[in-house]
């Protein structure tokens, strides 16, 4: 689904955008973030792994995964001419994706440089046997990296992250205060959700900005 920058920036970045494990494209956070990414200048496209689209709960294996979203990159490129770079991203699922090819660029082998890469919500933790290594490519990161992280999430908070990774130097962290793995706050926050979106999404939006003028 493509949701074009509102207001246009003739030299602003196009978001590629994964879903989570559980639920596709057409959620309410994907749909919800997507909106406001573009309403901050951002181009987004989103898309549904293979395994989703075909009607499958169980998620494909990484590199089946990271070939689709690949994929995705090159579809999202040819529908979008005006973008002058790209950044990947996702959540939970699709953010862990995103980040192996932040951590291999040379995948990447289209026409716009890939200049960052966005988690929202990172599994840090496995959540079964098929889970694998979540950590180490993080500590090779080859461009800027950003993960929006909940302190109350399931998979591991900020510090947890920071903990596993180390001072690798392209990864930043965004704590969310009280948030859970889809980044939802208590009511006990004194804020309301739609605000900390907002709030979320101007740091993002910023960030992403910022790297299409490097």
């Amino acid at each position: 689904m493509f949701y074009p920058a509102e207001p246009a920036v003739a030299d602003g970045p196009l978001f590629v955008f994964a879903h989570g494990a559980g639920a596709g494209q057409a959620s309410p956070f994907m749909q919800r973030y997507a909106t406001l990414l573009a309403g901050r200048g951002i181009a987004v496209v989103t898309f549904d792994f293979p395994y989703l689209a075909a009607g499958r709960t169980l998620p494909d294996r990484p590199a089946m995964l990271e070939r689709a979203f690949l994929a995705a990159m090159t579809a999202a490129v040819q529908a979008c001419p005006a973008a002058r770079v790209l950044v990947v991203g996702g959540k939970s699922l699709g953010g862990r994706m995103a980040t192996h090819l932040a951590a291999a660029p040379e995948r990447w082998p289209g026409p716009l440089a890939l200049v960052g890469a966005v988690a929202f919500g990172y599994p840090l933790r496995p959540a079964g046997p098929r889970g694998g290594d979540r950590v180490s490519h993080l500590q090779h990161l080859a461009v800027p990296t950003l993960i929006v992280q909940g302190t109350r999430d399931s998979f591991g908070g900020p510090d947890d992250v920071r903990a596993a990774v180390g001072a690798a130097s392209a990864l930043e962290i965004l704590p969310v205060a009280t948030g859970d793995h889809s980044l939802t706050v208590l009511k006990s926050a004194g804020t309301s959700q739609a605000e900390v979106d907002r709030g979320v999404i101007t740091h993002v939006a910023e960030w992403m900005h910022r790297r299409a003028t490097v």
